[in-house]
């Protein structure tokens, strides 16, 4: 391990370029990311492998495979990169007064809309010169090789191209730190003055033609999976790819939808929505904020980690 290791024989460098090519699993992404060419990766690699006695990542015709002990060392460099960043860190103290850091925050459709909002008013209180990148989530497609839709997300943190994800999650790995926000379920959404809006569920369930929010256009949702066991189905007359465009669509059509609680709570009033219960239960998602722990030794990631909480996690305005 590395500890075993004559520590005046190590370039740090060399470990920030292993975490990298690490994350790519490619030596020309790697060395885009790092600014340097993939001979001078390629070099580094070399004393690398000298260093620790073993190949670390091996060629395949689409990039590098790590080894076992590649993958064995991944989360203590990680640590120890987080750890030597924070101590450089603090000698220059987080003020969220003073501070003109930019943070990134990403998150899917309906819970950016759903709580944008009300987090950036927040930041804008305690920290007016902190900036803010929004960034849309989308999961895999179904079907995909990816086995966690929301891998590409977490991989993203790990990458520090986020710094914290807001995402429906039920656990998440020991690599990293969650924080439950709040419970999402779905309603029935339609236009006020529907002509079906005092029927009963089941029968404007049924009886209605429904619009759906899906990405890759393709007229099925979960919706659709519960109704199927039930030997149910419905017409979904269309789709549009994202949750805004759904809350327009409703407002001027008959159409009805299936959509968060939360969303349509925050922006009924100003699209002339009203919503009854779905027909079925469904058990709720939970809502979390997510970041690495290495991350989260930074003391302004935390800070905004907890507002994150405070202001999202805090209740339902």
């Amino acid at each position: 391990m590395l500890n075993q290791i004559d520590l005046s024989r190590i370039d740090l460098n060399l470990l920030v370029l292993f975490r990298v090519v690490l994350e790519e699993r490619h030596v020309a992404r790697a060395a885009a990311r790092l600014s340097l060419t993939p001979s001078a990766v390629s070099h580094a690699l070399g004393r690398l492998r000298l260093l620790l006695n073993d190949p670390l990542f091996l060629r395949t015709p689409k990039g590098v495979v790590p080894t076992a002990r590649a993958l064995e060392l991944g989360e203590p460099v990680a640590e120890i990169i987080a750890r030597i960043e924070q101590v450089i860190g603090s000698a220059a103290p987080f003020d969220p007064a003073k501070s003109s850091r930019r943070f990134t925050i990403g998150a899917p459709d309906a819970v950016l809309v759903s709580t944008s909002v009300q987090l950036l008013r927040s930041i804008a209180t305690v920290a007016p010169d902190i900036d803010i990148g929004l960034i849309h989530l989308m999961p895999a497609p179904r079907g995909s090789a990816v086995g966690e839709p929301w891998q590409q997300s977490l991989d993203m943190l790990e990458r520090r191209e986020l710094d914290i994800a807001m995402l429906p999650l039920p656990a998440v790995s020991p690599r990293f730190e969650a924080r439950r926000l709040y419970d999402e379920d779905f309603v029935l959404a339609m236009r006020k003055g529907h002509p079906q809006a005092k029927a009963p569920a089941r029968n404007l369930f049924s009886q209605s033609q429904h619009l759906l929010v899906s990405l890759s256009g393709e007229p099925r949702g979960f919706v659709d999976e519960m109704l199927a066991k039930r030997g149910l189905e419905r017409r979904i007359a269309l789709t549009v790819p994202n949750f805004m465009m759904a809350l327009v669509q409703l407002s001027g059509s008959d159409l009805i939808a299936a959509l968060p609680r939360r969303l349509v709570e925050h922006h009924a009033g100003r699209f002339g929505l009203v919503f009854a219960e779905l027909p079925f239960t469904r058990k709720p998602d939970t809502i979390r904020a997510i970041a690495t722990k290495a991350a989260m030794r930074d003391v302004g990631i935390a800070w905004l980690m907890h507002l994150v909480v405070g202001s999202i996690g805090a209740g339902r305005p």
